[in-house]
């Protein structure tokens, strides 16, 4: 199997790890209606799915642009995108993170947060 596939296949295990352990949080609040975990759930695996489709291309583009200042001029503001698509990703996360400890009555830390989101980006 080439690399690249064999990538591919670890990214996709990684998300449906993440997505799992959120499920798990989810399911221990107990006094939260399933329709929100639910919808709580979609929101969470839409902005991973953004953020690791922005980051794709991002990527892409910049592994283009490495050493060529035209590229760069050319692509530099779609890849001002893709970063910002990244990065409201990153906030609907961490809004979920609101949401979910508002729900569940505990405080929230923004470092453990921004830690897991780094932590998660690798």
């Amino acid at each position: 199997m080439s690399k690249a596939i064999e990538k591919q296949i670890d990214r996709l295990k990684d998300k449906e790890h993440k997505i799992e352990r959120f499920s798990d949080i989810l399911d221990s609040l107990t006094s939260t209606e399933d329709r929100k975990k639910l919808l709580w759930k979609e929101v969470y695996e839409n902005a991973i799915n953004d953020r690791e489709s922005a980051n794709t291309l991002f990527t892409d583009l910049l592994i283009q642009c490495k050493g060529n200042a035209s590229n760069h001029s050319l692509f530099g503001q779609l890849m001002s995108k893709y970063l910002e698509r990244m990065s409201k990703s990153n906030d609907q996360i961490l809004r979920l993170a609101e949401l979910i400890a508002k729900e569940d009555h505990v405080s929230v830390d923004p470092n453990a947060i921004f830690d897991q989101i780094r932590e998660e980006s690798a």
